[in-house]
């Protein structure tokens, strides 16, 4: 049986788009079945549509509580028959509901090298802007499965970019995430058919 992906975003999309386009190739042998977005109005929601992949919009301010948010999340996977839950930009908490029903199937890209440059409040240029003043000589992405913490989780692949003495957030920011869009489906592809093992 194909394994199923949900991709879960924030932003502009570039990677769910990516993950989408590797399925529908065969290069990623699974199915992406459902786009969870955390807000309206961002670009992963516009191209979705434009791609025919079911969508739907899950914001945690729209629930009294965050543990409502979190039950309609794992209520929403379930309906879309998720094996994976794949973070691509998802600026919000996975919640333990979700995190207990899908143990070690939760995977997130993070645009640097893990252990470096995660945690809290970091993400996007933020990451990038670190990375430069930091004066490290290169950065990269890790993906990585997730737990209860800001970028923890065992680490399933990291793949290096190079820093050059010119970079700025932006000019770096824009080679991660070239890297990225070809580097997260064949990682992903490589964890649903068993070559990269978790625990």
């Amino acid at each position: 049986m194909i394994p199923k992906i949900v991709v879960c975003a924030s932003g502009e999309g570039t990677n769910f788009e990516a993950i989408v386009q590797a399925s529908r190739s065969g290069q990623l042998k699974a199915t992406v079945s459902g786009l969870l977005a955390s807000r309206k109005n961002i670009g992963a929601f516009g191209r979705a549509n434009l791609l025919d992949i079911p969508r739907k919009v899950l914001n945690p301010r729209d629930y009294a509580a965050r543990s409502e948010w979190d039950r309609a999340m794992l209520q929403q996977l379930r309906a879309w028959e998720a094996d994976w839950v794949v973070l691509a930009g998802f600026l919000v908490r996975v919640g333990p509901e979700v995190l207990s029903a899908f143990p070690h199937r939760i995977v997130n890209s993070h645009p640097s090298l893990l252990p470096k440059f995660g945690g809290e409040g970091m993400y996007g240029d933020y990451v990038h802007a670190a990375v430069v003043e930091s004066g490290d000589e290169e950065s990269g992405v890790t993906i990585h499965t997730i737990d209860g913490d800001y970028d923890r989780g065992q680490i399933l692949a990291q793949g290096r970019v190079k820093v050059v003495k010119t970079d700025t957030a932006a000019s770096l920011s824009d080679r991660v995430k070239t890297f990225e869009v070809s580097f997260y489906p064949k990682v992903l592809n490589d964890l649903v058919t068993g070559r990269i093992t978790i625990g």
